[in-house]
């Protein structure tokens, strides 16, 4: 398929598509963790250390993707991670074991990284037909996705679907999607040289990595630890628990949608300094104003301030002219993911020795590294 073939309206659509599928399947996962604990009859420390086995899946997938994306081309990858992987919450469902859930959790999280590389090496030919910035709003796609989801899970459960059921719809609608948007797919992509398997990123790509770093070790935090912050230093009653948490991804699937047309506007190193700025003076806010009214709008300021980065970074990274898209972003993914890695434990470390307050406060000042980083890292346009 040649890409003069097709509008670039086509192509962006369809590649949103994949973004939908990536994010509507991992929602639906997280909407019935409960169920499936009941059904398996785990404990708090059975269910930690199972779920260990998704993000450890999307570590080693890392290299693999980037290899296998640079080897096969995005397209084909893409196409095959989007049917195998929502296929895979079928057998999730099905899981009757400790054994058979982590194993396939550790599947689950390698295919899904499989994705997330892929999608995002065509997210990034796509951007280059525009001409300009447009991968935020795949990722505002994505965290729609990620709200339609839990919405979903939440009426399944209402129904009385079981997780099976439940995964057999998802599965049953995300495969039909993936094969009907398959025709606006972007061509294979060029690839630099013999690529190995792993490859040391360059300082541009090792800024843009730490950039990503300081950004996630943030986004982390919000998904693990929002709601014990609200709980125990907010003292919120608990029908307001989730409130920090709703907030943070309300502002940051908005500001995925709007961080396009800013970059337009303002530039990319100027945005990235701004939302180093806005994730620490967010924190800060919840950290010296524990209150429900502070605290929410610091997490508000916090969802704002992580949901440009990432897209920025992705695809600054995709631009690389010493090795392909896809081993780009995955060089620039693997440092960018061990913020994922390292956050959440260090609050709890943290919060251990000193209180949660003070863990937070660390947590502000990394975040505020993505502007210094910013500061010293050249952008292309």
């Amino acid at each position: 398929m040649n890409v003069n073939t097709l509008s670039r309206r086509t192509h962006r659509w369809s590649i949103g598509s994949y973004f939908f599928i990536a994010g509507i399947t991992f929602a639906s996962w997280a909407s019935r963790i409960p169920d499936i604990k009941i059904k398996l009859e785990l404990n708090d420390a059975e269910l930690g250390g199972i779920l260990f086995a998704l993000p450890a899946g999307s570590m080693v997938s890392l290299p693999i993707s980037g290899w296998l994306v640079a080897k096969l081309g995005s397209r084909t990858v893409m196409l095959i991670a989007a049917i195998i992987y929502p296929l895979l919450l079928l057998s999730l469902g099905a899981a009757t074991s400790i054994f058979v859930l982590t194993t396939l959790l550790f599947f689950f999280g390698l295919l899904g990284n499989m994705m997330n590389i892929s999608v995002n090496t065509q997210a990034v030919a796509v951007e280059d037909l525009y001409g300009k910035s447009i991968m935020a709003s795949f990722h505002g796609i994505w965290s729609m996705a990620g709200f339609t989801g839990a919405a979903v899970g939440t009426l399944m459960i209402s129904l009385g679907f079981n997780p099976l059921k439940h995964f057999l719809v998802i599965a049953a609608v995300m495969v039909l999607l993936a094969v009907i948007m398959k025709f606006g797919r972007m061509p294979k992509d060029a690839v630099i040289g013999n690529q190995p398997l792993f490859v040391k990123p360059d300082k541009i790509l090792l800024k843009l990595g730490l950039i990503s770093f300081c950004c996630m070790a943030a986004e982390g935090t919000m998904f693990d630890w929002s709601g014990i912050y609200f709980q125990k230093i907010v003292e919120a009653p608990p029908g307001l628990i989730t409130l920090g948490y709703a907030s943070f991804m309300g502002t940051m699937a908005l500001g995925r949608f709007l961080g396009d047309g800013l970059v337009l506007r303002f530039g990319r190193k100027e945005i990235l300094q701004g939302s180093g700025i806005l994730i620490a003076i967010g924190l800060l806010i919840a950290v010296f104003f524990p209150t429900i009214v502070f605290a929410t709008i610091g997490f508000l300021l916090v969802g704002f301030g992580v949901s440009s980065v990432v897209p920025i970074v992705y695809s600054q990274a995709g631009k690389s002219e010493k090795m392909s898209a896809g081993m780009a972003l995955a060089a620039v993914s693997s440092i960018g993911f061990f913020g994922f890695f390292i956050g959440p434990p260090l609050i709890g470390f943290i919060a251990e020795a000193f209180g949660l307050q003070w863990s937070f406060g660390i947590i502000a000042l990394l975040g505020f590294g993505t502007t210094i980083l910013a500061g010293i890292t050249k952008f292309k346009n």
